[in-house]
């Protein structure tokens, strides 16, 4: 018996395969973008979505991939991968590895093994030092989502006009302020001016 679990991950398998984010096999195959979104995989009673014969067969016939080559990816069990770049957290805050949106730009950037996210532009940062224990310990690392919508309550990063860049909770955001909870206690919380924050990306996973 197929499973949920299993189709999907064909599909972020297929996506990987020719080089695309799930967002991008989508527009590919001349669906709404966010038509293979995680978000969209579960409905809003918490129930399984399962995505449409139509859209798997557009995403087959997007891609030159036969029925046959869809069931082994739906067989294979081996979780999609791609390359995203990776930095250490320290440098971050240093100019030339993103763009004013939050995007990773310029050269520097070392890559990493990582199942296929939603977001192609996602990168991941590695921590040091115990300034964010005990949520991240030192060498953790954290994948980072900069289109990924933010909710209160996400672990975030966020960087500052002055370049500073921090990891914390998302406590409560307003056109004027962004109200953020340290994830060390021993740290206090930060609340900053609308206008002093460069951007704000959502933390999608993170090693343990």
């Amino acid at each position: 018996m197929l499973t949920h679990a299993q189709i999907w991950n064909a599909l972020d398998r297929l996506a990987a395969r020719a080089g695309l984010s799930a967002s991008g096999l989508a527009k590919r195959a001349g669906l709404d973008p966010t038509t293979f979104n995680r978000s969209k995989r579960i409905t809003a009673d918490g129930r399984a979505r399962w995505p449409s014969t139509e859209s798997v067969a557009k995403s087959l016939a997007a891609t030159g991939t036969s029925i046959e080559e869809f069931v082994k990816l739906i067989t294979d069990g081996t979780p999609a991968e791609q390359a995203v770049p990776l930095i250490g957290f320290a440098e971050a805050g240093s100019g030339g590895y993103f763009d004013d949106g939050g995007f990773p730009v310029g050269k520097g950037w070392d890559e990493i093994a990582f199942p296929a996210v939603e977001d192609e532009h996602a990168y991941a940062l590695e921590i040091s030092g115990d300034s964010m224990q005990p949520a991240y310990r030192d060498g953790a690392v954290i994948i980072v989502s900069p289109a990924a919508p933010i909710r209160r309550g996400d672990r975030v990063v966020v960087k500052t006009r002055d370049g500073e860049v921090m990891a914390k909770e998302l406590r409560r955001k307003t056109t004027k302020t962004l109200e953020l909870r340290s994830l060390n206690p021993e740290h206090e919380d930060r609340v900053l001016a609308a206008e002093e924050v460069l951007w704000v990306a959502r933390i999608i996973w993170a090693s343990q």
